[in-house]
């Protein structure tokens, strides 16, 4: 596969500029970086295999990756740091937020019955959250919690009805390093509470 820096004609400084100067392109580029290296994690997992990704195009699985432990198939949701969130707040001692929803709008159906147009999205969806946490000290590791297990909208969420609140997931979810429940940097321990 020929480099996209020989085929597009430009240098590596010219992508870093680029970049750079577009924090959307930077969001954008890094998110599916953080994939990548998920991705690259799991492919070390001693027992775990048959790792895909999901079609992006595809609105009922869009963007999962999948894999295999102890025969069973579990969905992760990957998802990073926003940058302009990470506080470092003493040595070794970071927060930040994550953005933990879809990247569209789409109709869900609840539990309830309720039909909701939302971005968020919803307990049950996907089985484990994958936080990329690079942005805390430039360094590559990776922070899981079940879906079950993260928070729902409060009552400032606009256009979400408090009987809906308990099946959808909040949008922006705080972490920390050192992790705090329900986040654990211990896939195999988190894998093998999930039924």
């Amino acid at each position: 596969m020929d480099s996209v820096f020989n085929k597009w004609e430009i240098t590596e400084n010219e992508f870093t500029k680029i970049v750079g100067e577009n924090p959307s392109l930077r969001g954008f580029v890094f998110g599916y970086v953080s994939e990548y290296k998920v991705r690259a994690y799991l492919e070390e997992c001693a027992g775990i295999t048959n790792i895909k990704k999901y079609d992006d195009h595809d609105r009922q699985t869009k963007g999962f990756l999948s894999f295999q432990y102890k025969g069973r198939e579990f969905k992760a949701e990957v998802k990073s740091l926003q940058t302009n969130s990470v506080i470092q707040r003493a040595e070794g001692d970071w927060k930040g937020r994550f953005q933990c929803d879809a990247s569209d709008k789409r109709n869900v159906i609840l539990p309830n019955g309720h039909v909701v147009n939302t971005t968020c999205l919803t307990v049950g969806e996907f089985d484990i959250v994958a936080v990329s946490l690079f942005a805390f000290g430039d360094t590559w590791r990776f922070a899981f919690a079940k879906n079950e297990d993260l928070p729902h909208p409060n009552r400032r969420a606009k256009n979400v009805e408090v009987e809906d609140r308990e099946y959808l997931i909040k949008s922006m979810i705080d972490i920390t390093w050192p992790l705090q429940a329900p986040f654990t940097d211990n896939l195999y321990e988190l894998l093998d509470t999930i039924p």
